[in-house]
């Protein structure tokens, strides 16, 4: 099974990006500590404004070089470019953005201006702890990429929906499945 999931794991997850609607304009970018393999990582991702996981970086360091990193693949692989990108008071995004010329789109702001991308470290948290922490980066960084895919196809904000929308959602959420499994 496991080596079913790392051969398969990236079509289907490529697939379902595939099948997503563009992001909005309205990026969130956060980094969490967590332990891999017994040492210290940083798990960067962005959210949009609707909480869509735009992408996860796992990086040794939290310094401008992961935050300019995160901020090309970004760049280049959302095809548009933010409006806004919403960060923490980490000095790293404000050097990374100036790099690359976004410094008037950067808005530095704090818990409450973030708690979009706050709040989409606790799926992770959840998945890691199941699973007995993370052994190694690269094994970290393929299982978070395709689980972000999954997670933004199946996730809905059931609270804000009746009961019939969220039924209907949850068809498209396994009709789009079947649809890139088939193609993988």
């Amino acid at each position: 099974m496991r080596c079913w999931v790392i051969k398969f794991g990236p079509l289907i997850a490529a697939n379902l990006r595939r099948r997503r609607p563009p992001p909005t304009a309205r990026w969130h970018l956060d980094e969490m500590v967590c332990k891999i393999g017994g040492r210290r990582m940083f798990l960067w991702r962005a959210v949009d404004d609707e909480g869509e996981v735009l992408d996860v970086l796992v990086q040794k360091r939290r310094n401008k070089a992961a935050a300019l990193k995160l901020l090309r693949k970004l760049l280049k692989n959302q095809g548009i470019h933010p409006e806004v990108i919403v960060t923490d008071k980490l000095a790293s995004y404000r050097a990374a953005a100036r790099t690359l010329g976004l410094a008037d789109r950067h808005r530095p702001g704090g818990m409450r201006e973030n708690n979009r991308a706050e709040n989409s470290h606790l799926a992770i948290r959840r998945r890691e702890r199941k699973q007995q922490k993370f052994k190694s980066q690269g094994s970290a960084q393929r299982f978070l990429s395709n689980h972000a895919a999954v997670y933004n196809t199946f996730t809905v904000q059931e609270h804000l929906i009746c009961r019939p929308m969220l039924r209907q959602f949850r068809a498209m959420a396994h009709q789009a499945w079947a649809e890139a499994t088939v193609a993988a």
